[in-house]
């Protein structure tokens, strides 16, 4: 029987793995893709991150380069199979977790490379699990192209014509002013945009967020309460010049669709020949056979990333603890803290 098991090695669950090697527990970290970092490899081809590399590495080891500067997909892919080579994390590759039942003190983990036991089970799987799509695009002609942010990989795999954006995170304007460049853009948002500079005064804003004591507020902080409840900011003003110049025209949130048209808020209709669901994801724990793990939407169950069932604990969920929970900056964090609980009761 191991000590734990942890399902998923991406930023969340390998620096749940630096500490538990450190302490020299038996554990296996069960990750489904064929190489360290794939999730990041797969998303589309110019994703820089909005960190810089001085807040993007994970604990222990720094992220080589110009700490000013914004890494990669694939620089912060590379990274992470590197760091796992460097502390010889137990990484089983290509196992699909299926389900995750209980006794009364063993956990029993069922993948596709058979049955695993443990005392203790960490799910660092992601906070990106199902993407969501709303029913309406079911009443879209044929004929138009739509895919979800997650399938999206550069302008050239989008047919000719004009493209719809549904969504106004940071992906959702990425991608749009990525293909602003070649294309006729509009983008459909239901809130307004707030936007953040990168740098002031030639320092990251991740920066001026640590040292006036937000970036790693708790939640259970006055703090850490205000900045939860503040919508999530575009970061940089390419965007936004973009939208200034005429260059991308933006609506308001989509209510209908009809073959190729589609409504808006205001009333106001486009034809589409493209569109691009930027409409984030949905959980989906459903392998998780314990009753009493999640509340009625499907969220998890816990405080701080420890769970109501014994032994059974989460990391890397958006604000798990702060601002920083789903960041590789912020990782980290949750993961010594969730260390010293396991600890403790070892």
């Amino acid at each position: 029987m191991l000590d734990v098991i942890v399902i998923g090695a991406g930023q969340a669950g390998l620096s749940m793995g630096y500490y538990l090697k450190k302490e020299g527990y038996d554990f296996v970290i069960f990750e489904g893709e064929k190489r360290i970092g794939d999730s990041w490899r797969n998303r589309y081809d110019s994703l820089v991150l909005f960190t810089p590399k001085s807040y993007s590495s994970l604990p222990g080891m720094k992220l080589e380069g110009d700490k000013n500067a914004f890494p990669t997909k694939d620089e912060i892919a590379d990274y992470l199979e590197i760091y796992t080579v460097h502390f010889s994390l137990p990484v089983q590759l290509e196992t699909t977790v299926h389900k995750v039942q209980k006794t009364e003190s063993t956990f029993e983990v069922s993948t596709d490379k058979g049955v695993f036991l443990s005392k203790h089970v960490i799910i660092a799987s992601g906070a990106f699990q199902k993407p969501f799509i709303p029913s309406i695009s079911q009443h879209l002609s044929q004929e138009v192209f739509q895919i979800h942010s997650s399938q999206y990989q550069s302008p050239k795999e989008i047919p000719g014509g004009p493209v719809l954006v549904i969504g106004g995170g940071n992906s959702g304007t990425q991608i749009a002013t990525e293909l602003a460049e070649s294309r006729d853009v509009t983008i459909a948002i239901s809130h307004p945009f707030k936007f953040l500079p990168l740098k002031i005064i030639g320092k990251s804003i991740f920066h001026w967020l640590e040292r006036i004591g937000l970036l790693y507020a708790g939640t259970d902080t006055k703090r850490g309460v205000w900045f939860r409840k503040q919508s999530d900011p575009i970061f940089g003003f390419e965007f936004k010049k973009l939208i200034h110049n005429g260059n991308i025209e933006v609506k308001s949130r989509v209510t209908q669709t009809r073959e190729r048209e589609v409504t808006f808020d205001d009333y106001s209709t486009i034809n589409v020949q493209n569109i691009i669901w930027a409409t984030g994801f949905t959980p989906d724990y459903k392998w998780i056979d314990i009753e009493g793990v999640l509340d009625k939407k499907g969220f998890p169950i816990h405080n701080r990333g420890v769970s109501p069932i014994k032994g059974l604990y989460y990391i890397g969920l958006p604000w798990q603890h702060q601002r920083g929970s789903a960041l590789i900056c912020g990782v980290g964090r949750d993961a010594e803290f969730l260390y010293s609980v396991i600890k403790s009761v070892f």
